[in-house]
């Protein structure tokens, strides 16, 4: 079966090391922070200008004055920091982010990243994402395997508006684990009782494939 979105996300989270510093962007993204390893110390970074931010509260716990860069209700954990959005971005550009988590709306198997305009509809911003993705070494993406009329999101060339280029190091999708290398995608693991022409008829990119894929585990 597919992946669900808390599925990606906690598979994702398996991504994270020891001391990293984090970032998270909107949607899916932000769901890894509830999936977080207990063996293991990170610091996740809000560009909205906070270190240490937790899980989301339950409703019984919610502070409207805590949010996310998307707007969403957040905790935090003994020791975080609040503070402006400049200092923020000096810790971004600085390259002083281990790890960031986008959605996406096309990547492309150079390592493109189209994830914030689509032509024609109103946008209120860019938000931090091309700092993000030009700042950090560690770029991970997180989003289904293809749109809503079921074509590829995984593509030769991203056709919308692009954000970074050759940044994405890692895919994980509803459907597979599939990391970019010098030869387009590869398939690294897939879900379970998903079969490789199913991947294959998804991903219009040039993808290769091992004689092994063992599937994803959670």
């Amino acid at each position: 079966m597919p992946l669900d979105k808390y599925q990606i996300a906690k598979r994702i989270s398996k991504e994270l090391k020891d001391g990293y510093y984090v970032n998270l962007g909107i949607g899916i993204p932000t769901l890894v922070a509830n999936y977080i390893p207990e063996n293991i110390n990170i610091v996740l970074q809000s560009e909205n200008g906070l270190l240490g931010m937790g899980p989301f509260p339950k409703d019984d716990s919610v502070d409207a004055d805590l949010i996310n860069a998307g707007k969403q209700t957040i905790t935090t954990l003994k020791g975080s920091a609040l503070f402006s959005s400049a200092e923020s971005f000096e810790m971004i550009r600085g390259g002083h982010i281990d790890m960031t988590v986008l959605g996406a709306m096309e990547v492309a198997e150079n390592g493109d990243i189209a994830n914030w305009k689509i032509p024609g509809k109103m946008v209120k911003g860019m938000g931090g994402a091309m700092d993000l993705v030009a700042s950090s070494e560690n770029i991970i993406v997180a989003m289904m395997h293809t749109n809503k009329k079921g074509m590829s999101k995984l593509l030769k060339q991203c056709t919308l508006p692009i954000t970074g280029r050759n940044c994405v190091k890692k895919i994980v999708t509803n459907l597979a684990v599939i990391e970019i290398t010098e030869n387009g995608f590869h398939l690294k693991e897939k879900a379970f009782d998903v079969s490789i022409n199913e991947i294959i008829e998804a991903t219009e990119g040039r993808l290769t494939i091992p004689e092994e894929v063992p599937n994803i585990t959670l």
